[in-house]
């Protein structure tokens, strides 16, 4: 592993570091947001996932997320969308390919070499930020913004024990009803759409649910809340008995800075189930 960058933020240190990936055949970067808290004891984590187009950077930058961790004493993982590099399947549209990764494990050409996100994030990246940094594996929770709220959802429905706590702001929310997702699903795993119900939040909400608390935030205002769906998700959530709040915010559209207005509110949400004994 190799350190990019180290800044002081909030008391903590804002770190950038490459490794070589197994899982995805290539490098790649990640964000690490340690609070000061984690240079005496491991202290909880909170994953964020980025969405379309985005690298690790963008939410680094824009969400706000670090004075929030710094209060709680929380530390931040912020990985990036997809394996990129020289040699690494890519597609000209911007929702498919390099910075489309779709947190699935790729089984279709030309993208099996690389595009295995899945692992990358359900094993190999939580085992070397856990081995490498103060961060304690028992106290993790997960969340995302879009793609990456679909990748959050997926990811703490699918790993029973993981995740403490889950929250999304506008989340790809049924992405086998969707042309973001049918899309990706055909071309990362085929066609045949049985394959496609792992990776689909309202499906796997039905079926597995979620054993802690979930938060959804969305915009009213969002630009692509056709292509969100988060009624089917909200539905299913109420079938099923969630533990959960889905929140439509009026006004709102599906940029940074909506999210960076409700961190505030999902940092404290996770802080109260990290924290609990």
């Amino acid at each position: 592993m190799q350190t990019i960058s180290e800044n002081k933020c909030y008391g903590g240190i804002q770190g950038v570091y490459s490794h070589r990936s197994d899982a995805c055949a290539c490098d790649m970067t990640f964000g690490l947001f340690l609070p000061k808290e984690a240079a005496d004891e491991p202290v909880p984590v909170l994953w964020y996932l980025s969405g379309l187009t985005c690298t690790h950077e963008n939410a680094m930058v824009k969400a706000g997320a670090q004075a929030w961790a710094a209060d709680h004493g929380i530390a931040l993982v912020f990985p990036d969308t997809s394996p990129r590099g020289e040699g690494v399947a890519n597609d000209e549209a911007y929702d498919l390919g390099q910075g489309a990764g779709f947190y699935v494990n790729a089984t279709e050409a030309p993208w099996t070499t690389h595009f295995r996100m899945w692992d990358y994030l359900a094993e190999e990246l939580p085992d070397l930020v856990t081995a490498t940094f103060a961060v304690d594996e028992d106290r993790q929770a997960i969340t995302g913004h879009s793609m990456g709220g679909h990748g959050a959802l997926t990811l703490a429905m699918r790993l029973p024990g993981r995740f403490r706590s889950v929250s999304a702001f506008a989340p790809i929310a049924n992405p086998t009803q969707s042309d973001w997702g049918r899309k990706q699903f055909t071309a990362y795993l085929g066609a045949d759409e049985s394959t496609w119900a792992a990776h689909d939040a309202t499906l796997l909400m039905r079926r597995l649910g979620f054993d802690g608390p979930v938060l959804i935030d969305q915009g009213s205002k969002d630009q692509f809340l056709d292509l969100l769906k988060p009624e089917a998700l909200a539905q299913a959530m109420m079938e099923r008995r969630q533990n959960g709040l889905v929140r439509m915010q009026p006004g709102y559209d599906h940029s940074y800075f909506f999210v960076s207005t409700f961190m505030a509110d999902h940092m404290a949400f996770h802080a109260e189930a990290l924290f609990q004994d």
